[in-house]
């Protein structure tokens, strides 16, 4: 898949409801102020770093694919874009407020160092979005087209990796979405009614808060 097709998948009927969701339990956990720094870890084709972005936030987006960053750079966004892997970021202790990782994790081999790199690297927090293998989107995704190789992780998981931050959390929060993960008209009436909190949505999302 080029650049350009993962990017016009957020522009399909379904696509735009998938982010649309996602980016809300994202901002939801954590509010951010404008004004505030992100690191937008695996930002691809830069998708949720406009949104950040577009809500005031001033962000750096990171990914290892050169060319999925060229292309981003043609979206605009006011974004600095930088090549990079998250398991060594190029950037000082306490860099930015925040950093977020959208269902890129689930592409690192080793999501524990690449979580110790983002905390290393924050102020103020991090928040993660991802898979959920208790999930629909599991049973009906796992190992086919897009989320072919990717990691499906779990909350005990997770919170092994959050076990191992130095300093430690002072708050964690949990939510997830896409409970009917096909956007059709009635996952679009039932997801609003779904609690945020109920563990079984296809995008597993946690806020960790360095501060309380």
């Amino acid at each position: 898949m080029t650049p350009a097709e993962y990017e016009a998948w957020y522009h399909t009927s379904r696509g735009c409801w998938v982010a649309q969701r996602e980016f809300r339990l994202l901002r939801r956990l954590m509010p951010m102020e404008p004004g505030a720094t992100l690191l937008d870890l695996g930002t691809g084709t830069g998708h949720f770093a406009r949104r950040y972005a577009a809500a005031g936030l001033v962000v750096t987006g990171l990914d290892p694919d050169q060319n999925a960053l060229d292309y981003a750079r043609t979206l605009g966004g006011g974004i600095d874009y930088v090549e990079g892997s998250g398991l060594s970021l190029p950037f000082a202790d306490n860099s930015f407020d925040y950093a977020v990782a959208v269902t890129s994790l689930c592409f690192v081999d080793d999501p524990a160092r690449a979580l110790q790199e983002m905390w290393r690297v924050t102020r103020r927090g991090v928040v993660l979005g991802l898979l959920n293998r208790h999930s629909l989107l599991y049973r009906q995704k796992a190992g086919r087209g897009g989320y072919t190789g990717a990691r499906w992780d779990d909350l005990t998981t997770v919170k092994r990796w959050i076990g191992g931050l130095q300093p430690r959390p002072q708050r964690l929060m949990v939510g997830s979405a896409l409970f009917l993960p096909g956007g059709g008209w009635i996952a679009r009436v039932i997801e609003p009614a779904i609690p945020y909190r109920t563990p079984l949505g296809g995008l597993l999302a946690m806020a960790i808060d360095r501060n309380g």
